[in-house]
Formats: C-alpha cells, sequence, structure tokens
C-alpha cells in the first residue's frame, strides 16, 4: 500500500477490533511479539527493530488509537483506553498470549496490561516511560520540569502547529525525512485533537499520583523497563520503585541514549528485546 511509509519486509492492513478500526503494520514469521509505540510517533518508530528481528519473530506493530493510521473517533483517550483496544485487537487476531514491547506511551501501556491481564502476556519490555507504580519523593518532584511540554500540548497546541512535537522528535537526532513521516499524521485535524485529550488524561492521572492514588496491581508477567541516560523526558530515577509492581521486574538504563531510541538505537532495543524475551 503506497499510502505507508516504505519499510522492506512489513505489510499492512486494517482489524476492526472492539468497534475500532486499526491499522496494524507486521513482519516476520514465528512467536508473537506486540510492538507499541508512542506519541507523537506510529508504528514506523519499530522499523529498525522490526528488520532485525523479522527472521525469528512475528511482529506486530498497531497503530494506538487516533495515531497513524488508526481511527480517531472522539472520545476518551489514556492508556486505559489503549489497553482495552488492545486487548480486543489480540482477540480479533486470535492470539491468546504474545510477548508484549512498548516506548513511551505504549511502554506504559504495556505495563499496565501486564498488570491487568497477566494471562496474555509471556514478558514485557517498556521502554522510555515511568512504570504504574511510582510513589513521588520530594526528590523526584525535583523532576516534575521535565514534563513541561505535557501542559503545552495539553492545551492544544498540536492543533494550531506540528513544530513542537517535530522538534521533540528531532532533538534527539532522529533525521529530519523521519521527523516528517511522523509530523505528517498530525496534520489531521481530528489526529491533532487526540494528543490534546491524551495530555489532559495525564495531567489529571499525575495530579492523582501526587495525592497518592492507588496504583496499578502487581503483576507476575516477567518484565524489563529501559530508560536512556540522557532521555530529557523520563528521568531514570522514575526507574525507582519498580519492584512494588512485581516480583520479576527489572530495569536497565541505556547508555548514551535519548528518548527515542526505538529510531535512534534500534540494534541496542533489537539486542535487548532478543536476549530478554
Amino acid at each position: 500500500m503506497s499510502e505507508f511509509p516504505p519499510v522492506h519486509g512489513v505489510e499492512h492492513r486494517y482489524v476492526e477490533a472492539g468497534g475500532l478500526r486499526t491499522h496494524v503494520a507486521e513482519a516476520g514469521d514465528g512467536e508473537p511479539l506486540l510492538l507499541l509505540h508512542g506519541w507523537p510517533q506510529h508504528w514506523y518508530a519499530w522499523r529498525g527493530v522490526m528488520q532485525r528481528l523479522a527472521g525469528s519473530r512475528r511482529l506486530i506493530a498497531p497503530d494506538l488509537r487516533g495515531f497513524g493510521w488508526t481511527d480517531a473517533p472522539l472520545g476518551p483517550v489514556s492508556p486505559d483506553v489503549f489497553a482495552r483496544d488492545l486487548i480486543a485487537l489480540l482477540d480479533a487476531l486470535e492470539l491468546e498470549r504474545v510477548d508484549l514491547a512498548g516506548h513511551d506511551w505504549g511502554g506504559y501501556t504495556s505495563l499496565l496490561l501486564a498488570a491487568r491481564h497477566p494471562e496474555r502476556f509471556r514478558r514485557v519490555v517498556a521502554i522510555s516511560t515511568p512504570h504504574p507504580w511510582v510513589r513521588v519523593t520530594p526528590r523526584l518532584a525535583l523532576e516534575l520540569w521535565r514534563a513541561w511540554y505535557a501542559v503545552v500540548v495539553a492545551a492544544g497546541v498540536v492543533e494550531r502547529s506540528t513544530s513542537l512535537p517535530a522538534s521533540f522528535i528531532r532533538r534527539d537526532g532522529v533525521p529530519q525525512e523521519d521527523v516528517a513521516v511522523y509530523a505528517d499524521r498530525l496534520r489531521e485535524p481530528a489526529r491533532a485533537a487526540v494528543s490534546t485529550r491524551l495530555y489532559r488524561a495525564y495531567l489529571a492521572t499525575a495530579a492523582s499520583a501526587l495525592r497518592g492514588a492507588r496504583p496499578a496491581p502487581r503483576t507476575s508477567v516477567p518484565g524489563l523497563l529501559l530508560i536512556g541516560e540522557h532521555d530529557s523526558a523520563v528521568t531514570p530515577r522514575l526507574a525507582a520503585g519498580l519492584e512494588r509492581g512485581g516480583d520479576d521486574l527489572r530495569h536497565e538504563i541505556l547508555p548514551g541514549a535519548g528518548h527515542f531510541v526505538c529510531d535512534t538505537h534500534a540494534g541496542v532495543v533489537a539486542d535487548r528485546l532478543r536476549s530478554f524475551l
């Protein structure tokens, strides 16, 4: 299909699941691995990882609700909504149990899925994201400045211009031609509005965390959290307390990496996935 950016070996289709028309990029053959992107991206963020793992895995990279080529209906957008969509997608694909990896919002959603539906996932890798069992401390509160962009996006800036999300990706060294692939999809008004609703939900969730809201349930799924050493959005300090989420969770810092590691360090990410999964 010419409407999608070309990546060797990747095929595309649409799947009706849970009332949502979801775009899915797929490659390879073998045990299934579900790959979830973050903001402000779509399936294309996994292109380098998919090319490296296609020889041993069936790789399934959907666009989350409102992103990429998946439908962008009106209504709430949050990790809870993403999680429901993805369980419906697995049911539609007739996949009972898969491995799971996610970046940014996809990473947080991956951990929620592992906590709420452990019977559906063998192992989970979350990348460049806080975890759902964070406990806010005075030291961690000093890092809240990193979330400045969330306030701006929640105010609707993406509905007026894609310059902020484009610059957000570009500062990690992602080539301009790839930045354009992401930014172009955000120019559709319905998709730009999804960013606004998503970050309003984020601010509400962050406020609940500051008030000491009950965290996600513990998970029995083995998990790995990866955070870049120089991630400007997600401080490595957010890995603290991961053990509260389960007995088989651990974290690693990726030396020299920023936030968009699936773009800039695809080989490292693929190696970590290969060894952990």
